[in-house]
C-alpha cells in the first residue's frame, strides 16, 4: 500500500487562513473604493444629462463622501467594529511640523512626477485619462465638478488603499513591503482606466509609492489625501487638457519646452527625495 500523502500541519493551516483573511480583507477594501467612485460617476452622468447648469451632483456627493468618511472612521452601527474601523481608516492627527514636512516632500515629489509626465509626452505617446469636454457647461459646474472629482478620488483611494489595505498589510509583512504590495496590487486598476502601457503603469506605480510613503512615515492618510487631491486637481484642470498639444518626436528634435521640463524634473526630483529623507529622519522608527 502506498504511503498516504502528508497532511498539512496546524501551523501551515493557520498560515493559510491568515493569508486568506488578509487577501479577502484587501480585496473588499479595493472593491469598496471602486464602488464609492462609481457612485460619483453615476451621479455626475445623471447631473450632466438632465440639468448641467446646476451641479447638484456635487452637493449630493459631498454628503455621501462625508458619510463614507464617518462610517469608515467608526461612526454608527455596528458598535463592535467602531474601534477597528477608526484604526483602519488611519486618519490619525499629525503634528503640525511633521505635517508641513510631509506636504513639502509630497508636493515636491508630485511636481517631479508631473514634470516627468509632461516631458514623456514629447518623447512617446502616454496613454491617460481623456480630457473632459467642458464646452457648453457653466463655469460654476466645471469648477465644482473638478474640485469634487479631486476630493472623491483622493479621499476614497486614500481611505481604502493607504488606510484600510496598507494598515492591514503592515501587520503581516511590515511597512515598506506593504507600501510596495498596495502599489502593485492596484496597478491593474490604473491599467483598466488609463491603458496597460508600461510607461503609464510605471508612472502610476511611482505615484502610489509616494502616497504610500507619506502615509507610512506620518502614520496617517491626512497628508497623502492633501497631496493626492492637489495632484488630481492639477491633472484634471491643467495636465490632461493640454496633453494633446504634446507630440512625440525622436530625442533631439524637441523644443525648448521639453528641456525646461527635464530640468524642472531633475530639480524637483532631487528636492523631493531630500525632503522625503528629512521626513523619514524625523519619523519615529517603525514599531517604536
Amino acid at each position: 500500500m502506498p504511503n498516504p500523502p502528508p497532511q498539512p500541519t496546524a501551523e501551515s493551516r493557520s498560515v493559510a487562513r491568515h493569508v486568506g483573511s488578509v487577501v479577502v480583507f484587501c480585496l473588499v477594501a479595493f472593491l469598496a473604493t471602486l464602488v464609492s467612485q462609481s457612485v460619483w460617476t453615476g451621479l455626475l452622468v445623471a447631473n450632466l444629462t438632465t440639468s448641467p447648469g446646476i451641479p447638484w451632483s456635487v452637493a449630493v456627493m459631498a454628503v455621501l463622501l462625508w458619510a463614507m468618511w464617518r462610517y469608515a472612521g467608526g461612526a454608527w452601527w455596528p458598535n463592535s467594529t467602531r474601534q477597528s474601523r477608526a484604526w483602519y481608516r488611519r486618519a490619525n492627527p499629525v503634528a503640525s511640523d511633521l505635517f508641513l514636512r510631509a506636504m513639502l516632500a509630497g508636493l515636491l515629489s508630485l511636481g517631479a512626477l508631473i514634470s516627468l509626465w509632461l516631458a514623456l509626452g514629447h518623447l512617446i505617446h502616454v496613454p491617460g485619462n481623456p480630457a473632459a469636454n467642458y464646452a457648453g457647461y457653466s463655469l460654476l459646474t466645471v469648477v465644482a465638478v473638478i474640485v469634487m472629482a479631486s476630493l472623491v478620488g483622493a479621499v476614497t483611494e486614500e481611505v481604502g488603499l493607504r488606510g484600510y489595505m496598507l494598515t492591514r498589510l503592515e501587520r503581516s509583512v511590515g511597512g515598506w513591503l506593504a507600501v510596495a504590495i498596495v502599489a502593485l496590487a492596484i496597478s491593474p486598476g490604473h491599467g483598466a482606466t488609463q491603458g496597460f502601457a508600461v510607461v503609464t503603469l510605471a508612472w502610476y506605480l511611482l505615484s502610489d509609492l509616494l502616497l504610500g510613503a507619506l502615509s507610512l512615515l506620518t502614520r496617517s492618510i491626512l497628508p497623502s489625501i492633501a497631496v493626492h487631491a492637489v495632484g488630481l486637481l492639477a491633472f484634471f484642470s491643467l495636465v490632461w487638457p493640454t496633453d494633446r498639444f504634446r507630440h512625440p518626436a525622436p530625442l533631439g528634435s524637441q523644443g525648448l519646452e521639453f528641456w525646461i521640463e527635464v530640468v524642472v524634473f531633475g530639480i524637483l526630483l532631487v528636492s523631493g527625495l531630500a525632503a522625503l529623507r528629512s521626513l523619514a529622519a524625523r519619523t519615529p522608527k517603525y514599531g517604536a
